[in-house]
């Protein structure tokens, strides 16, 4: 089978922490609102732990029903619209996410597996970054003061990575490839790579795609602490605290949510007339082979990844109109990537657009490149960019030069629009990707 079968996306699904929904989010997102919030007096609702003691008292959490923003009740997820009480009590929550994004985006689609062949030819890839993390805690604690009693027989199957795409197939039949990437924060962008690999070599036609992650609890955010990463200086202020590029920033904001796409082969989403959002051209990986944590200061494998995508898409520098950010809003990791971003783009760096949307929705780990992917389909989609909010001084100046969209969302009115996106993701460990998207015209 040909590696070069064109692949489509054709649905969209989103958990995020400016709300439930694809178009929710979406209007949240260029309005300039903020999904952070505070955690000052919240309890985690699963180990009825408090965040007390923590440095940083900002996350960006998904909007439940009962919580403190005192807006409409749109947007709020609640469990029970997508799972049974049987199905939820034995899932983990990111599992909650992930279920309720694949919905969403199979309903977007018009996608329903009706015969054995549509079955065997739609599969999963859907991964997280860190799982569950709080069961695992809260579990062995109970083990050591009770013994085996206190272990649920679901204790397992809950913190398993690859049960998020397991519930999803069993749930809608989907009998093709079953496949759970976990690599940090890259496990997104992995997930949607590989599936759209998948299809253009012909192990399927249709494939749902994504991450979840529900990790925002005190024991995650003590160890992020202790390695300093979290922004700790807008406890007082939690929508000011995520500020990719600018001068003021000092950490990441974690968040939790979940995006999924469906993408098919070109021919079996014209062969439907399904309506196709943008064109998956793209995806670069690399390893930096540097540190744990930190990146190269030239950003040469997140360049490498970008190169790679391009490379692989076909596709010209001078056609690329827009760059999703992976900027977390730490000092090395924004510096890095846009020295990667001039390095890869050249003289065209000084008429692309780069944002990154963590500023509304903090740094989602192992949805972040799946959420993101999805900011930037929509951004060719609507050809309308995305803000980095709490830019108010990129600095230095002769470092921070490109066009990062500041504070506010910009409608593009040339001829052609957003022709074509790209969006990064680099995880722990040195693991990037970037995915290329354009326009289908055809």
């Amino acid at each position: 089978m040909s590696p070069h079968r064109r692949v489509v996306v054709t649905g969209l699904g989103l958990v995020t922490p400016l709300g439930t929904g694809v178009a929710h989010s979406w209007e949240r997102l260029i309005a300039a609102h903020s999904g952070i919030v505070s955690l000052n007096g919240r309890i985690h609702p699963e180990t009825g732990t408090t965040y007390n003691g923590i440095p940083s008292q900002v996350a960006a959490l998904v909007p439940k029903p009962g919580g403190v923003r005192g807006e409409e009740d749109v947007g709020v997820f609640r469990v029970e619209e997508w799972l049974t009480k049987a199905e939820s009590r034995n899932m983990a929550p990111f599992m909650h996410y992930a279920s309720s994004v694949a919905q969403q985006a199979l309903t977007d689609a018009g996608w329903e597996t009706r015969t054995a062949r549509d079955k065997e030819r739609t599969g999963v890839c859907f991964g997280s970054g860190i799982g569950c993390l709080e069961d695992i805690a809260a579990t062995a604690a109970s083990f050591s003061e009770s013994g085996l009693k206190k272990i649920s027989p679901y204790f397992v199957p809950k913190i398993l990575i690859n049960l998020a795409a397991g519930h999803i197939s069993m749930k809608h039949g989907l009998q093709g490839p079953n496949h759970a990437a976990s690599t940090a924060c890259t496990t997104g962008a992995h997930s949607i790579g590989d599936a759209m690999r998948f299809i253009q070599y012909g192990d399927a036609d249709v494939m749902v795609a994504g991450g979840a992650e529900a990790s925002v609890s005190p024991l995650a955010m003590a160890g992020f602490a202790k390695s300093r990463a979290l922004s700790t200086k807008y406890n007082h202020d939690p929508p000011s605290a995520s500020r990719p590029f600018d001068s003021h920033r000092d950490g990441f904001v974690i968040g939790e949510g979940a995006g999924c796409v469906v993408l098919e082969s070109l021919e079996h989403a014209t062969k439907r007339n399904a309506r196709i959002y943008a064109e998956m051209r793209g995806y670069g990986l690399s390893g930096d082979a540097f540190h744990i944590t930190a990146p190269p200061e030239d950003g040469n494998g997140a360049a490498r990844a970008m190169c790679r995508a391009l490379e692989t898409a076909g596709m010209r520098r001078e056609e690329v109109d827009y760059v999703n950010a992976h900027a977390t809003s730490t000092g090395l990791g924004d510096l890095a990537e846009t020295r990667a971003i001039k390095s890869v783009f050249g003289p065209h760096a000084a008429n692309l657009a780069v944002s990154s949307t963590k500023s509304a929705i903090g740094h989602l780990l192992g949805a972040a490149g799946a959420v993101e992917a999805i900011f930037t389909i929509l951004a060719i989609h609507h050809n309308i960019l995305p803000p980095t909010l709490n830019l108010h001084n990129a600095s230095p100046a002769e470092e921070f030069s490109l066009d990062y969209v500041p504070l506010e969302a910009r409608r593009v009115t040339k001829e052609g629009g957003v022709r074509a996106a790209l969006t990064n993701s680099f995880g722990f460990g040195g693991t990037n990707a970037c995915l290329a998207f354009a326009k289908y015209l055809g």
